[in-house]
């Protein structure tokens, strides 16, 4: 069975739907991420995302990607399987695979209205690249609550401290 996932985009037809969506007055909100092991903070998280525009767009982390960021033994899951678990939540309207650590070219060639990341970041935690990118597109930066405590990462541990208490 090959999985099909039904929202997500090339980054070029992603950018062609966006401009659709500024032509026909909508508001684009984007969020990145990696996503691996979706969780209740992840979707919290995106609901909250959602409200700030018309229209939310994941941009999600490419296997490669994730490998880098956070070392061989990640992603849990691949980004075709996480792709399509995002796909059929109600409040993604679309997701493109970027494959570098940064969003910066994504940003200046998607051209968000919005840009939205979670509590546990703040101005000051944002990349500096990504920040200049998302001023020179003029997207409003917004942070929506973080649920303390639930992470991947977290989650993989409880699960590991769970195994060797069972061995």
């Amino acid at each position: 069975m090959h999985l099909i996932p039904k929202k997500l985009h090339s980054f070029q037809e992603a950018c062609a739907l966006r401009e659709r969506l500024r032509e026909a007055g909508k508001r684009v909100v984007l969020t990145n991420g990696c996503f691996d092991l979706l969780h209740v903070g992840h979707v919290y998280s995106l609901e909250g995302a959602d409200k700030h525009g018309d229209s939310l767009w994941v941009a999600l982390n490419s296997d490669r990607s994730i490998k880098n960021l956070k070392g061989t033994s990640r992603p849990i899951f691949t980004e075709i399987n996480r792709a399509y678990i995002l796909s059929v939540l109600e409040c993604v309207s679309g997701i493109f695979i970027f494959d570098g650590e940064r969003l910066t070219d994504e940003i200046l060639l998607f051209k968000p209205d919005v840009y939205v990341k979670s509590g546990d970041y703040d101005l000051e935690k944002l990349d500096k690249a990504e920040l200049r990118a998302l001023q020179d597109v003029h997207a409003e930066i917004k942070f929506v609550p973080f649920m303390k405590g639930i992470s991947t990462s977290a989650i993989i541990s409880a699960i590991k401290k769970s195994q060797a208490q069972d061995s």
